[in-house]
């Protein structure tokens, strides 16, 4: 009698943060158990506890972080340095919601995307670059930031001082703003999974901000060849796998405004638990090519 051996079911991370499972966390876990894969949750929002953390973290093949949450670039890095692959990586991570740093990344691959400048801390100096950079209406935005958090809109500069002065006494941190030509809306979106694109979507709102917490309705959109090809050149520059990349458009051009490294799967409802799913059918294949190699 021949014996046949159980392929090893994979055993995938996943950060979250969250006061408690939700909808997302329920679909993957669903879809986990019916493609074979096990999933170790990481609940950031709660204590960890440290030796436990480490347990876990040695039992996953890959961990997958589902979280945008500034806070969470430390646990990526202390997963890297127990050994283990994250998707994405937590130099990708930093990199791409860094708003200067993606835009610096843009300018240097020829991508197109809003004039930006980094701004000082020093009000008076701010000034200045304000009054040199001279495009109003302009955004203000912290350089990092989620879901429309440290983003405000000022049409002269007298408006914009005041929101610098309000982030910096807000923000214990002090992180760096920057000042961003304005575009209106409404702002775009295109998915991409394994670096391929599988969704495009129109982000409305009565609000200039189209976040997914401004956005209302999300209208589906056909990626022509322009704008693939400048989607394209995003992917080459990052080499992220996964992520939301945001557009703009002026006088009939695209402009990309930044990208998302954890992007919101759910815009489309019946569409989520595809999306859940290409994410969950690329981590197996990242592992199984992966563990090929070695």
């Amino acid at each position: 009698m021949f014996c046949i051996k159980k392929s090893k079911r994979i055993v995938i991370g996943y950060i979250f943060a969250a006061r408690k499972i939700g909808k997302e966390e329920r679909l993957f876990l669903r879809l986990a158990k019916k493609k074979g894969i096990d999933l170790v949750m990481f609940n950031l929002f709660k204590k960890i506890n440290e030796d436990e953390f480490e347990s876990k973290v040695k039992r996953c093949d890959l961990v997958y972080n589902d979280t945008a949450e500034d806070f969470v670039i430390e646990s990526l890095k202390t997963i890297e340095e127990l050994g283990k692959k994250v998707i994405d990586t937590s130099r990708i991570f930093y990199y791409t919601e860094d708003k200067w740093m993606f835009y610096i990344k843009c300018r240097e691959h020829g991508i197109p995307t809003p004039d930006t400048i980094l701004l000082s801390n020093n009000v008076n100096i701010a000034r200045a670059e304000l009054k040199e950079f001279g495009k109003w209406p302009v955004v203000i935005k912290r350089v990092y930031g989620t879901m429309g958090e440290f983003v405000e809109k000022a049409d002269n500069l007298e408006q914009a001082l005041k929101v610098i002065k309000k982030f910096l006494k807000i923000d214990c941190d002090r992180l760096p703003i920057v000042a961003q030509e304005f575009i209106s809306p409404p702002s775009y979106r295109v998915t991409l999974i394994d670096k391929r694109i599988v969704q495009a979507i129109i982000k409305k709102s009565k609000n200039w901000k189209c976040t997914g917490v401004y956005g209302k309705k999300f209208d589906k959109f056909k990626v022509d060849k322009k704008l693939r090809g400048i989607i394209k050149k995003v992917v080459k520059a990052t080499n992220i796998n996964i992520c939301g990349v945001d557009l703009l458009k002026k006088d009939g051009q695209w402009f990309v405004l930044e990208i998302n490294s954890n992007p919101s799967l759910d815009f489309v409802n019946n569409e989520h638990e595809k999306l859940v799913g290409f994410v969950l059918d690329f981590l197996k294949r990242y592992h199984k090519k992966r563990n090929h190699k070695h």
